[in-house]
């Protein structure tokens, strides 16, 4: 078949457009878990199922996979695998980056196939010197974990936005932690505690290599009850700084509930994820 120079002219301009919107809709999009923990309760594989059937590509389990036993976990790999999707990180909490934890946490992961282990809640310090006491711990977590193939990360609330002597506690975490550690960006958070995503995001390029898409409202009355694209974040703006600079490698949707039933939240957010960042 013969294409016209016209043709050849007109596919050429089109290509770098067309590279770019492949390289921005390649970004995985997943869910936190912790979005369907009622179903997940009554049935494990049934709900991952669902949400795979939902077209997640990616989800992140949460802290209860820690009690797993090993032959489970190795039958949640392969059911992932059965369902052509990932477990790119997982969610913990900071006991399990204990020296005592810290082996079981790796060996879990590794069965699931993550690459990152994400320090998941920390209780709020009193002073900076607590904050650089988890930084330590991540670092120490980031130097166990690298060898085989892990990498360490921590996702904030909103405790690590609101100033301590005058420091944002996530300033302290980002100086005092090696640039391997993911700072995994929850959106919801950093905009209840007052806080622009977009320039810290800009301020640590390379380092937001997962974000948790949960939108948050500033009517008090819907808080997080809001689906994706009903509350205040601008996420053109997000996601722009997120490919940019972030190095962002994967997206996560999180609800922590709504008006709708747990999957039926899933789905829509889903949807809207799509319609806003295709």
């Amino acid at each position: 078949m013969s294409i016209s120079r016209r043709s050849f002219l007109a596919l050429s301009a089109m290509l770098p457009w067309a590279l770019q919107a492949r390289a921005s809709t390649s970004i995985p999009i997943g869910l936190e878990l912790y979005s369907v923990r009622e179903a997940l309760k009554q049935d494990l594989e049934g709900t991952v199922r669902a949400v795979a059937q939902l077209g997640y590509q990616c989800v992140e389990f949460y802290a209860p996979y820690f009690d797993w036993s090993e032959a489970q976990t190795k039958q949640i790999h392969k059911l992932l695998d059965d369902l052509g999707i990932h477990c790119y990180s997982t969610h913990n909490d900071e006991k399990y980056f204990s020296a005592e934890n810290i082996n079981r946490a790796r060996d879990m992961n590794l069965i699931l196939g993550s690459k990152y282990m994400v320090m998941a809640y920390s209780e709020p310090k009193s002073g900076l010197d607590g904050w650089k006491v988890i930084a330590d711990e991540l670092n120490a977590a980031a130097e166990k974990l690298e060898p085989s193939g892990l990498k360490a990360g921590y996702h904030n609330h909103q405790a690590e936005w609101k100033p301590v002597e005058g420091v944002r506690p996530m300033e302290v975490l980002a100086k005092n932690t090696k640039p391997s550690v993911m700072l995994q960006l929850d959106v919801g958070t950093c905009l209840e505690a007052g806080s622009d995503p977009v320039p810290w995001i800009h301020a640590n390029s390379g380092r937001i290599r997962s974000l948790h898409l949960k939108d948050w409202s500033r009517d008090p009355a819907q808080g997080y009850q809001v689906l994706f694209g009903e509350g205040s974040a601008d996420w053109k703006s997000i996601f722009a700084a997120a490919e940019s600079v972030g190095e962002v490698e994967y997206y996560l949707l999180e609800q922590e509930g709504s008006r709708f039933g747990e999957l039926e939240t899933a789905r829509r957010c889903l949807q809207a994820y799509r319609a806003a960042h295709s």
